[in-house]
């Protein structure tokens, strides 16, 4: 009989089948588990993500950076305050969750999720362009050159200005640091700045300060093809200053633009000068006058003169003459667009008074003056300080309420007689300030007081056209027109004066006292109405407020 045989299986390969099935057990329960959610224990910029679906996980983050709100953004001198979506910063939530999820279902991803944690860097949008620029931005509020040391006059005497140290914002620093603290979820941001030293030191402003005084030590003689002419002390200190050599030291550097006017008179003859091209009206038609190109004198020469006379120690220097073109050539003239009376106004006065004088003289200085297109015209530019010299005399005009005498008072008229010509014009009111009591030699709301330096009367000729003013007077009138292309009709309507007040009774005494004959005070409304091809195009409404002026008997 055969006997049976036995077989054993090994014990090994029984231990490995079921470390094989546990494995199976233990990487797919928990894989089943984890799928479709961000692992346990994740989190982006601190917020944490861990257990949530994809959508709420997004959510989260999305509510958690949007919290915060504006970053204020900190440098010295400059706090602005903005939201990231203005600086180009924006969270990508979709695409950290996703990072979240990467591998997940793997072994190792199992493994992470069931025993460990994990800190993700939150993924942002970043617009480099837009941030730049807003950075840029800033860094011009913040930037600040350095100051260097100096030297000034006070009058005659030069004094030593010390040294300031600048500062420049970091832009690529602050840029980072923008983006770091939009990571961090941080409010408020301090922004880099590095310091800008200056060149010239207080010790060398101050060994400056001996040179300073020796070149305003005497005048200074400036001479062109023969003629003579001198900077007074006074002149030079006016108009010098010392700037930086670029070496640390300090170098004379003066000025002439101011003075250039002045010099021409006495270096350049008349006859060699240019003429601006001008304007005459001949039969009802405004007509070129040609204008012509002359000698003169190129500022930007003559302060390179100066200083380096100065420089040298020498009390001379010479300056060349150069062609100069008109400022207004006849080419230009005649491109203008200068055809047609389109507005004039005439106001009356008294005969013979003080302030006559002044209306005629202001008028003569304005006279034939062109406004270019888009140009706007200064009543106080233009004429400049009212003084004896230039033919004004003393007058009465209104100064805080009261009837006083100041050289060039009575010039007022001519402001509300221009300020009219304006009006009907169709030109662009940009200053006016009517009088603070009503005068009834003018239109009630349509008038303007000016003096020098405040309250001044400007003007835009918001036209393409030149405007050429005209004016002219007799001993009870004066009249301003404009010459150019007429664009409109203009309208005056006015409404009935309200919020009428009484005058009051004062009396005074004293040298100064000037009666005051006592006016209602009142409000009205003037509508300045544009027409073109008896079509109204716009409106426009001027409101003035009058005080009431005081009846003053001054005993």
């Amino acid at each position: 009989m055969t006997a049976r045989r036995r077989i054993v299986r090994p014990r090994a390969g029984r231990i490995a089948a079921v470390a094989a099935v546990l494995g199976l057990s233990a990487y797919g329960v928990p894989a089943v588990v984890l799928a479709g959610e961000v692992p346990p224990r994740t989190t982006a910029a601190g917020v944490d993500i861990g257990g949530l679906s994809p959508a709420r996980a997004r959510a989260r983050l999305e509510e958690a950076f949007a919290r915060p709100g504006r970053m204020a953004l900190a440098a010295p001198g400059r706090t602005v305050t903005v939201a990231p979506a203005d600086l180009g910063l924006a969270l990508d939530a979709t695409a950290t969750v996703a990072a979240a999820m990467d591998g997940v279902s793997t072994p190792a991803g199992v493994a992470r999720g069931l025993l460990g944690s994990r800190a993700l860097p939150p993924r942002v949008r970043v617009d480099e362009r837009l941030l730049a620029r807003k950075v840029a931005a800033l860094a011009r509020a913040v930037d600040r050159a350095p100051r260097e040391g100096g030297v000034r006059y006070v009058g005659l005497e030069p004094r030593p200005v010390p040294p300031e140290a600048g500062r420049a914002l970091n832009r690529a620093a602050a840029a980072r640091a923008i983006r770091d603290a939009f990571l961090a979820r941080r409010a408020r941001v301090a922004l880099p700045v590095r310091p800008l030293a200056p060149s010239v030191t207080a010790e060398k402003a101050r060994a400056a300060a001996a040179t300073a005084r020796a070149a305003v030590a005497a005048p200074l003689t400036l001479t062109a093809g023969g003629r003579r002419a001198t900077l007074s002390r006074a002149r030079l200190a006016a108009h010098l200053r010392f700037v930086a050599d670029g070496r640390g030291g300090l170098r004379p550097s003066f000025d002439a633009r101011e003075v250039a006017a002045e010099l021409r008179d006495e270096l350049v003859p008349a006859a060699e000068r240019p003429e601006d091209a001008g304007f005459t009206i001949a039969k009802g038609r405004p007509a070129v006058v040609p204008g012509r190109a002359g000698s003169g004198l190129d500022p930007a020469a003559v302060s390179a003169a100066v200083s380096a006379a100065l420089a040298s120690g020498s009390r001379t220097a010479g300056v060349a003459l150069s062609r100069v073109e008109p400022a207004l050539t006849t080419e230009r003239a005649r491109a203008l667009g200068v055809r047609e009376k389109v507005s004039s106004f005439t106001t009356r006065h008294p005969c013979c008074a003080p302030r006559v004088t002044n209306i005629h003289r202001i008028a003569d200085l304005v006279d034939g003056h062109v406004v270019r297109p888009g140009a706007t015209f200064s009543l106080n530019g233009l004429v400049g300080r009212r003084d004896r010299e230039r033919g004004f005399v003393e007058a009465p005009m209104i100064l805080n309420g009261r009837f006083v005498d100041d050289v060039g008072g009575g010039v007022s008229q001519f402001a509300t007689t221009m300020f009219n010509a304006v009006f009907f014009g169709g030109f662009e009111d940009v200053r006016h300030t009517p009088h603070q009591f009503y005068i009834s030699r003018y239109p009630a709301g349509r008038e303007s007081t000016v003096s020098f330096p405040q309250p001044d009367f400007r003007w835009r000729n918001d036209s393409p056209y030149g405007v050429l003013i005209r004016t002219s007077y007799t001993s009870t009138s004066v009249t301003v027109e404009f010459w150019s292309t007429k664009r409109y009709d203009v309208e005056s309507r006015s409404s009935a004066r309200y919020a009428v007040k009484d005058f009051p009774t004062l009396t005074d005494s004293g040298p100064d006292c000037l009666p005051m004959g006592g006016v209602q005070g009142f409000a009205i409304d003037v509508w300045r109405i544009f027409r073109t091809g008896g079509e109204v195009v716009r409106r426009q409404r001027f409101h003035t407020v009058y005080a009431p002026e005081p009846r003053l008997t001054c005993t």
